[in-house]
């Protein structure tokens, strides 16, 4: 059977870059999602963008500037966007769905935030039973309390490890 592979873009939104609060190294993870979007389609890959959406006043407010994906890496003509309200990119959405439809069996992972929506879409695709790829240099988030982003980033490229390949930017399409 032919492995069918989709890149999947996890909320990489404008709210995320705002100068009074920006993730983790912005400007780097951009350019490193450029990269892999860019080796996707060069490989024929599916480019999905999710799309996370929050209630009236959040910066993820639907319909706002904050709520955009990042016009960096902005989605062109034949990309899927899938809108989503949870941290895990499957819940109540149709992607499973629309992978099913198109026998994608293989994912790539980039995006945001580490912890929350990239942890839990990698834990869950595998669970459904998909080849996980995260992209170790292509995920981010904000520093904690406890953990500086950096940290929060090495411990989950650690972790994830038992649910996905983690590779880098470089090398995660060949």
């Amino acid at each position: 059977m032919t492995t069918h592979c989709a890149l999947l873009v996890i909320d990489v939104q404008v709210a995320m870059f705002d100068e009074s609060d920006p993730v983790y190294q912005g400007e780097q993870l951009l350019q490193n999602i450029q990269k892999v979007i860019a080796k996707a389609r060069e490989a024929g890959h599916s480019v999905i963008y999710i799309q996370h959406s929050e209630g009236s006043g959040s910066p993820l407010e639907r319909g706002t500037p904050g709520w955009e994906i990042h016009p960096c890496i902005a989605p062109i003509s034949g990309d899927l966007v899938i809108e989503k309200e949870t941290p895990d990119s499957f819940h109540e959405t149709d992607l499973h769905l629309k992978l099913q439809d198109n026998e994608v069996t293989e994912l790539i992972l980039v995006g945001m935030q580490t912890e929350v929506c990239v942890d839990t879409t990698c834990r869950r695709a595998f669970s459904l039973g998909y080849k996980a790829n995260l992209v170790r240099d292509a995920h981010s988030t904000w520093n904690s309390s406890h953990l500086t982003a950096d940290q929060i980033i090495d411990h989950h490229n650690t972790v994830l490890r038992l649910f996905a390949n983690v590779a880098d930017s470089e090398s995660v399409i060949n």
